[in-house]
């Protein structure tokens, strides 16, 4: 028997990567994606791990990319999706440039919402099927100095439950992963190296929020905050005013 396919985006580095590996080690054939060739040596790597593995250098903030993406499966079902790709950006608002930002709305909420739409219609069809769509606390937080970025991720938090309640009973289960900080090249490449987390040296190592994300998706949870700091971070943005939420996370974002 065939094994069965996960699709991971985002799968290069951080993450994504760590989500892949988890799959590959519990026997899924891979389908890997994203937007920079080192996803071939991802996929190189990956394929130490016994499975099949296919890379796609594609760019996920199109309609093109995502469909390019789908057919590079070959019409193979896939078992597992994990929308892991995301753009972040760092500075002011006023400052960015509108290429910039438009860039972080149309990989994170744009490309995404299409692959999730067209492989959940799949899913649906066969009555089967897990969708893990990596969100995270920062779009329960207003991002001073992140402002688009943490406006994607509330977006992607709040589809997630949306999604899984709209799919109860279909078969197809939804889980949304909510990392905090987390040590990938996130900030590096979100020109956040300036920044108090930028510099942090306490973030959390991906291949544990790789793990809790994988856990609870095979679960059937509706979603996970990964690490204990983050879940006090979470808990409390639900009873601390907007105003004071904007503020702290200026102390974190805002260039030095």
């Amino acid at each position: 028997m065939a094994n069965k396919l996960a699709v991971i985006t985002g799968a290069s580095t951080g993450i994504g990567l760590e989500l892949a590996k988890i799959a590959a080690d519990e026997g899924y054939d891979l389908l890997v994606v994203a937007d920079e060739p080192q996803i071939d040596a991802a996929a190189g790597e990956l394929r130490g791990r016994g499975v099949d593995v296919e890379s796609v250098e594609a760019d996920l903030a199109t309609f093109e990319g995502n469909d390019a993406l789908l057919a590079a499966t070959n019409g193979r079902p896939v078992d597992i999706l994990i929308a892991n790709a995301g753009r972040g950006l760092g500075h002011a608002f006023v400052e960015q440039a509108p290429a910039d930002w438009r860039r972080v709305i149309d990989t994170n909420v744009t490309g995404t919402t299409y692959l999730l739409q067209k492989t959940a219609q799949a899913m649906v069809a066969r009555s089967e099927g897990r969708i893990l769509i990596v969100g995270s606390i920062a779009g329960l937080i207003p991002g001073s100095f992140q402002a688009v970025y943490n406006g994607t991720k509330a977006y992607l938090d709040s589809f997630a439950y949306a999604l899984r309640d709209e799919l109860k009973g279909t078969g197809v289960q939804v889980t949304v992963l909510m990392p905090g900080p987390t040590d990938t090249e996130f900030f590096r490449r979100a020109n956040m190296m300036d920044t108090p987390v930028g510099k942090d040296d306490g973030k959390e190592d991906p291949a544990k929020t790789a793990q809790n994300g994988w856990k609870a998706m095979m679960d059937g949870s509706a979603h996970v905050v990964s690490g204990a700091k983050n879940k006090i971070q979470a808990a409390l943005s639900h009873i601390t005013p907007d105003s004071v939420l904007a503020g702290q996370h200026r102390k974190m974002a805002e260039p030095e």
